[in-house]
C-alpha cells in the first residue's frame, strides 16, 4: 500500500474503499474478544466459513470476526447484517441452521433470540435489546461493525479523519484548546482534566516528551479497556497520535498487561498497518509531525496500573509508585516530561476532534461530560460491557440495561472503581455516575469495574475478599500500606472466623484513616474504601458478626452450621452421597444426621437437598439442635 501523504489522499482512499462494499451484502459479525474466544467462538468461526464454502456462497457472504461488542454473558454472539438480527449463544453446529433459515431464506431461529427477563419476550434486532438500547455506545459500539486487524474496516467507518483534520488544518494549540474545551477528564480513575494534563507536559521544560496509553487493567472482573484494545485499536492509536502532536511529542508508548494477549497482538498488528500507510513514522500527512510507537508488555502487577509505577515498568525496573512531589507530566519516563492516559480517555480523542468539543460537553453532565464504560458484573440479569453518559443513575444501569437482579432477589449493594472501590447501598440507586457524586458516597470511579451484590451477599466478607487481594498487589514499598492492608486484612478475617471482639470496628476505623494519609500512592490510598463504605452503611452486619458471631447472610462459614430437620428427612440418599467428606450418617429408612465434627460446612447438601423435602437447615449465631436418638431416626417412607 503506498503511503498516504495527504489529507485528500485519505479520504480518496476512504471513498474507493466504500465503493468496493455494497451496504446491502450480507454479513455474519462473529465476536472473537477473549469472553467469546473462551467460549469457543473459533469453532463457530470456522463452522460459519466451512458452511459458506459448502453451499457455495463465498463472495455472496462477509464474514466478520469482530471485537467485543459488550454482552459478554450470552457469548458467542452473532449478528445478521444490514437487518440487525441477533442471536446469542450460538455453537458450531448452529452455523448450518443459521446459513439456511436466516441468510437464504430469510427467517428468524426464535431459540437463538435474546428472550428478555423483564416482560418473556423475544427480541430479534440488535438495536431493541434492552442491554443495548438503553446505552449510549459512541466508543463500543464500532466494534461490532468492524474486524480489528483491517485498517480498511476503520478508514471506512471514517478512521484517522481526526488525524488529517488535525495535522492539516489545526495548530497543536487549536488541538489542545479544543480538548480542553471538550471538559473530558481522564478516564482511569482519578477523573483529572485531560486537557489540563497535556497542556502541562506541553509546557514542562525538557525533551523528549512521552504520551503513554495505560492498558494495564487489573481490576478483578473489570475488561473495559480490553475491549477497546481489542476490537477497535486504531481509534486508541489515532487518539495517541493526536495528542502526540498537541504535546509536542515524538515517541508513544502503549503499555498493555501481559494476560492480555489478543489486545497485544491487535495493536500490533494495527502499529504496522498505521506504519505502512504512513499514519505512523516520518512526516505523517505531510504534515512534518513525526511519532512512533512501541508495546511494552507489562508483568501483571496491579500497581503497575499506578502512573508512576507503569513509567518506572516502561524504564525496565519494578513497577514501584515514586513520590508525588514531583509529577510525572515534567518528570517521568527516563526524567522526561510525559502525559499518561487510559485506553478509553485516547480513543474518545477522534471524537472530539471530529465532532467539536460542545458536542462531547454536550454528553454527560456540567462537570462530567462524554460517556463512560462500566464493567457490569455480579448478581445482574445482563452481565457485559455498558457504555453510558456520565451521570447516568445506578438504577438505569442496573435495572434498565442489566434488567434487574436474577431470581427475583433483592439488590444490597454494587461496589464501583475495582478493589478500591467503595459500596453503596440501594437506598443510593438514584445517585448520578460520575466522579463528584462517586466521591460524595465514599466510592470512586477507578476504570470503571461496577459488581452488584444482592440480599445473599455479606458485605464483612467482601471486604475481607478486597483486602486480600489489595494485600496480595501491595508492592510493599511503604510501610503504611504493606503493613495496614495486611493488619486491616488479619481484623476482617478473626471477624468472618467468629474471633471478632469488642474495639475491631473501631481499630477498623483508625487503621483505615491512617492508610489513606499515609500512603505513597493511590493504591494504598484507596484501599480503605471497601472497608469504610461497608463500616458507613452496612454496621449492623459487622456488630452482628462480633457480638453475636452471627453472619445474616450465612456466608462466612466458619459462623454457619448445617443440620438436618428430623421432621423433614425423606431419608432419600441424595445428601449422603454428595457430601465431599462422608459427614452425612444415614440409610434407607433412617432419618440422616451431619456429623458436625466432620462437616466443613461447605454447604453442598443445602444446595442439592430437594426442594419439595426443604429438609437441610442452616443457622448461624446458634447451637446446632441435638440430633434425633437412634429409635427416632427410623422412618419413613421415602417419597417418589
Amino acid at each position: 500500500m503506498p503511503k498516504l501523504n495527504s489529507a485528500t489522499e485519505l479520504e480518496e482512499l476512504r471513498q474507493d474503499i466504500l465503493s468496493k462494499r455494497d451496504p446491502n451484502k450480507r454479513c455474519i459479525a462473529i465476536c472473537a474478544g477473549t469472553g467469546c474466544l473462551a467460549l469457543g467462538c473459533g469453532k463457530v468461526i470456522t463452522a460459519f466459513k466451512e458452511e459458506v464454502r459448502k453451499q457455495g456462497l463465498e463472495g455472496k457472504i462477509d464474514i466478520r470476526e469482530t471485537g467485543c461488542p459488550g454482552f459478554c454473558e450470552n457469548g458467542t454472539v452473532v449478528t445478521i447484517y444490514p437487518e440487525g438480527i441477533f442471536y446469542i449463544k450460538v455453537m458450531p453446529e448452529d452455523a448450518t441452521e443459521i446459513i439456511s433459515q436466516t441468510i437464504i431464506e430469510k427467517k428468524v431461529i426464535e431459540r437463538l433470540l435474546y428472550v428478555d427477563p423483564a416482560t418473556n419476550e423475544k427480541v430479534v434486532h440488535e438495536k431493541d435489546v434492552p442491554f443495548y438500547k438503553y446505552q449510549t455506545r459512541i466508543l463500543i459500539g464500532n466494534n461490532s461493525k468492524l474486524d480489528p486487524k483491517s485498517m480498511d474496516d476503520y478508514i471506512a467507518l471514517g478512521g484517522y479523519s481526526a488525524l488529517a483534520k488535525a495535522l492539516s488544518h489545526m495548530t497543536p494549540e487549536q488541538v489542545l484548546e479544543e480538548v480542553k474545551k471538550s471538559n473530558i477528564r481522564g478516564r482511569g480513575g482519578g477523573g483529572f482534566p485531560a486537557g489540563r494534563k497535556w497542556e502541562s507536559v506541553r509546557n514542562a521544560p525538557g525533551e523528549p516528551k512521552y504520551v503513554i496509553v495505560n492498558c494495564d487493567e487489573g481490576d478483578p472482573g473489570a475488561f473495559m479497556n480490553r475491549a477497546l484494545m481489542e476490537g477497535n485499536p486504531h481509534s486508541v492509536l489515532e487518539g495517541l497520535t493526536i495528542g502526540a502532536y498537541a504535546i509536542g511529542s515524538h515517541e508513544g508508548f502503549i503499555y498493555v498487561r501481559a494476560e492480555y494477549p489478543l489486545a497485544v497482538e491487535n495493536v500490533g498488528i494495527a502499529i504496522r498497518q498505521a506504519e505502512e500507510y504512513g499514519l505512523l513514522g516520518e512526516n505523517i500527512f505531510g504534515s512534518g509531525f513525526d511519532f512512533k510507537v512501541k508495546v511494552h508488555r507489562g508483568a501483571g502487577a496491579f500497581v503497575s496500573g499506578e502512573s508512576s509505577a507503569l513509567m518506572t515498568a516502561i524504564e525496565g525496573r519494578v513497577g514501584e509508585p515514586r513520590p508525588k512531589y514531583v509529577h510525572t507530566s515534567e518528570k517521568g519516563i527516563w526524567d522526561s516530561p510525559s502525559c499518561l492516559n487510559n485506553v478509553e480517555t485516547w480513543a474518545n480523542v477522534p471524537l472530539i476532534i471530529n465532532n467539536g468539543a460542545d458536542w462531547f460537553d454536550s454528553i454527560g453532565s456540567e462537570r462530567n461530560t462524554g460517556t463512560k464504560i462500566f464493567s457490569l458484573v455480579g448478581k445482574v440479569n445482563n452481565t457485559g460491557l455498558v457504555e453510558v453518559p456520565l451521570g447516568t443513575s445506578l438504577q438505569h444501569i442496573i435495572y434498565k440495561i442489566g434488567g434487574g437482579i436474577p431470581g427475583g432477589k433483592k439488590f444490597k449493594a454494587v461496589q464501583t472503581g475495582g478493589p478500591s472501590g467503595g459500596c453503596i447501598p440501594e437506598k443510593f440507586l438514584d445517585a448520578p455516575v460520575d466522579y463528584d457524586e462517586l466521591a460524595k458516597l465514599g466510592a470512586i470511579m477507578g476504570s470503571g469495574g461496577m459488581i452488584v451484590m444482592d440480599e445473599d451477599t455479606c458485605m464483612v466478607d467482601t471486604a475481607r475478599y478486597f483486602l486480600d487481594f489489595l494485600a496480595d498487589e501491595s508492592c510493599g514499598k511503604c510501610t503504611p500500606c504493606r503493613e495496614g492492608i495486611r493488619q486491616m486484612l488479619g481484623i476482617l478475617t478473626d471477624i468472618c472466623e467468629g474471633r471478632g471482639k469488642e474495639g475491631d470496628i473501631e481499630l477498623l476505623e483508625e487503621l483505615a484513616e491512617v492508610v489513606k494519609d499515609t500512603s505513597l500512592c493511590a493504591l494504598g490510598g484507596t484501599a480503605p474504601n471497601p472497608i469504610l463504605t461497608t463500616l458507613r452503611y452496612f454496621r449492623d452486619e459487622y456488630k452482628a458478626h462480633i457480638e453475636q458471631k452471627k453472619c445474616p447472610t450465612f456466608v462466612c462459614k466458619e459462623l454457619t452450621s448445617y443440620y438436618i430437620d428430623p421432621a423433614k428427612c425423606e431419608a432419600c440418599l441424595i445428601c449422603l452421597r454428595n457430601c465431599p467428606v462422608g459427614a452425612i450418617d444415614g440409610g434407607k429408612g433412617k432419618i440422616h444426621v451431619i456429623d458436625q465434627s466432620k462437616c466443613t460446612k461447605c454447604g453442598t447438601c443445602f444446595d442439592i437437598c430437594p426442594d419439595r423435602f426443604n429438609a437441610i437447615a442452616r443457622i448461624s449465631g446458634e447451637p446446632v439442635p441435638p440430633p434425633p436418638s437412634e429409635e427416632e431416626r427410623v422412618v419413613v417412607r421415602v417419597e417418589k
